[in-house]
């Protein structure tokens, strides 16, 4: 294959550095995440549209196998390169590890390998990704081709994007859906990129014949054009056939692709001095710490560390906005998912228009504010559960002086038994609530460290350590509070004081008088009815000393003490449950009910403000302390594995050092690029 367009010698020779170098740099920031992205063509269609297909007819030659069981999991970057001394492909793989046999001439690892050897890896990795949890990786295979019917082209072959049928069962379909979506996103995003859409009219890979139809393409292409104009009914003009056929594609790309190369020349250059000097800047840093590597500073490094964590962990608590709440924050319903629901014995769950900012992305003292709202109006709403007859008789049970039935020590029974059933479960839901939301400062806090520079990336093991020493302690904060607040709920529910629990005294009251009102008595007569009881008696048992009595006194009495004795009748003398006697039964649990939750709400929202809230800030600082101290009484390596940090700074230099003079060799060769572009632009 011939070049695209005749050149002067110093033109190729400008044209040939340029190809080099943009291979290099596409290299480059495939290792470094797209610090400064290369143009190239990025293929883009279904599964079994026949991409792989097409890629070859651009290459010129059959590269990878298509079609069958095994599709495309990672992408494969391919630098083409036109070469008409290779009569065959001439294939290098670029080793993800650095490990490789030979390296190029910008110092990358490179590998020589037979086309079936490449094809065989591609197949393994697949297969590989495959079986692998992820099914698909971002990493891609990069692979450089010389041959002589091969365009000066970078093409990118993505993994297809693939159509799940809807429903449940189709979960497992869906999400590699949504992973290879996102994977092929991140490789078109960049404004260089020229994105090769590909549709599926005949699927290529279903054919048996396919080298041969490779083989045959220009003369199909010519069948194409004839097919055209007579359907047309015209002579198609020159550029109209410029449009038809691979041959064209591939030259159209290669024309496109080379306009990008020399466009992006002055925006490169600017890139690759600022990627140089963070290099620069990084290395200054690693060799910094590998010269800090006594046992003083370390020490210092890891008090400092302390200080600023809870420093960090102390703003998140007063309220901040430096760390992004899109990255951060949470949702109630986010929240609900992650950290449970407050839900009671009805299941009732409080809807999400109903709670102030339950919409917004919160987090810190935010989002634990939200939480024990939330928790006060679901507990607020929960209304006493239901009272069966069943319930009420088997309450009554047998007093050990006599067989009546005593229906306030019933409803005792019946009210305490329901409000421990009750707010039982909402201790252990806002104890793993807040316990959650207290986690989640820990990555939030590492992120505000980063942002300031403040956090020591090399030093995982402290890091581990402190945020160790975090958890254990609010776990053992939220145990010890939540264990209050279940003492103080046995107590309220084992022993009613009615001063406690009947709060509302003035509803009960208003309920029995209307119980009673049939038999014209208030509640301070009937309680002077039952005191009068026993004076009765004992007059009675004198020999009836009052006998004397006027009859007019006796006939105003005789009816409202009759109406008493049918009263208590119907209550203490009669086990069988008539509806007065279960209307006061249900009035009186209600009401001990009612009280019951007033005092749980109050006592556990302050317990767990003083218990767990304030722990943190006055008691955590101190304990971290002497966590550290302790371990440094112990060894130094049991915070910091000094051994293992100088292995991995060391290694970490030695990366950086070849990073840099790769990027240093980029930087001249595109500033020798540009000189010769320029000058050629001068001269024409």
């Amino acid at each position: 294959m011939a070049t695209p367009f005749p050149l002067e010698a110093d033109e190729g020779e400008a044209r040939e550095l340029l190809y080099e170098a943009y291979n290099e740099l596409h290299a480059l920031a495939s290792e470094l995440g797209g610090a400064a992205a290369a143009p190239a063509v990025v293929v883009v269609g279904h599964q079994t549209d026949g991409k792989s297909a097409l890629v070859e007819a651009l290459m010129g030659f059959q590269f990878n196998h298509v079609g069958g069981g095994t599709k495309t999991r990672r992408p494969v970057a391919l630098h083409l390169r036109f070469n008409p001394r290779c009569d065959e492909p001439q294939c290098r793989l670029l080793s993800a590890t650095g490990d490789a046999e030979e390296h190029d001439e910008a110092g990358v690892a490179a590998r020589p390998m037979p086309l079936a050897d490449i094809q065989a890896y591609i197949e393994a990795e697949n297969l590989r990704l495959e079986n692998d949890p992820c099914q698909f990786s971002e990493k891609e295979i990069i692979i450089k081709v010389e041959y002589k019917h091969s365009p000066n082209l970078t093409i990118i072959d993505t993994p297809g994007l693939i159509l799940p049928a809807p429903g449940r069962k189709n979960r497992v379909l869906q999400s590699q859906a949504s992973a290879v979506e996102s994977l092929v996103r991140a490789k078109i995003q960049h404004k260089e990129t020229i994105i090769l859409c590909l549709e599926d009219c005949s699927d290529w890979s279903n054919a048996t014949t396919r080298r041969v139809v490779m083989q045959a393409i220009l003369s199909r292409e010519l069948e194409d054009i004839a097919s055209i104009e007579d359907k047309l009914g015209r002579s198609l003009t020159t550029m109209e056939k410029d449009r038809i056929g691979v041959g064209n594609l591939r030259l159209y790309l290669e024309e496109l692709l080379q306009k990008r190369y020399i466009k992006s020349v002055p925006l490169i250059i600017p890139l690759l001095e600022k990627q140089h000097r963070n290099t620069t800047s990084k290395l200054r840093e690693i060799s910094h710490e590998l010269s800090d590597l006594d046992e003083t500073k370390l020490k210092e490094k890891a008090q400092l560390f302390h200080d600023t964590f809870l420093t960090k962990l102390s703003l998140l608590l007063k309220g901040m906005v430096v760390a992004p709440p899109d990255k951060f924050g949470e949702t109630l319903v986010n929240e609900r998912i992650n950290g449970g629901t407050f839900t009671g014995s009805e299941n009732f769950q409080l809807p999400n228009k109903m709670m102030p900012n339950g919409g917004m992305r919160l987090y810190g003292g935010a989002q634990y504010h939200r939480a024990m709202a939330e928790f006060r109006l679901v507990v607020g709403s929960t209304r006493c559960p239901p009272i069966t007859r069943d319930e009420i008789v088997n309450a009554c049970g047998v007093e050990d002086i006599h067989d009546g039935t005593n229906y306030s020590r019933t409803a005792c029974v019946i009210a305490v038994a329901k409000a421990r059933d009750t707010f039982e479960p909402f201790l252990d839901q806002l104890g793993f609530r807040l316990l959650y939301i207290l986690k989640r400062l820990i990555p939030i806090s590492v992120y505000l460290l980063e942002k300031d520079g403040e956090h020591f990336s090399s030093h995982e093991v402290l890091i581990r350590r402190v945020q160790e020493a975090f958890k254990r302690f609010v776990e053992s904060t939220e145990q010890s509070c939540r264990q209050r607040c279940m003492e103080d709920l046995e107590s309220t529910t084992r022993y009613v004081t009615w001063s406690l629990h009947n709060k509302n005294r003035a509803g009960l009251r208003h309920f029995l008088d209307s119980f009673v009102a049939p038999e014209q008595l208030s509640v301070n007569t009937l309680n002077e009815r039952f005191s009068g009881l026993n004076d009765n008696k004992q007059d009675k048992a004198k020999g009836d000393s009052k006998s004397n009595h006027s009859p007019d006194t006796n006939s105003s009495t005789a009816m409202p003490e009759t109406r008493l004795v049918d009263l208590l009748d119907s209550t203490l003398w009669n086990r069988r449950l008539v509806p007065s006697s279960e209307r006061l039964v249900y009035a009186l649990v209600h009401q001990i009910f009612h009280g019951i939750k007033e005092h749980f709400l109050v006592t556990t929202e302050l317990k767990f403000n003083c218990f767990l809230l304030m722990p943190i800030v006055d008691k955590l600082p101190a304990l971290l302390r002497q966590d550290l101290e302790s371990a440094f009484e112990e060894e130094l390596d049991s915070i910091f594995d000094v051994t293992q940090l100088r292995q991995s700074l060391g290694q970490k230099k030695r990366e950086l050092e070849i990073e840099l003079k790769r990027i240093k060799r980029l930087k001249e060769k595109f500033g020798e690029i540009n000189k010769k572009l320029n000058s050629l632009q001068v001269r024409q």
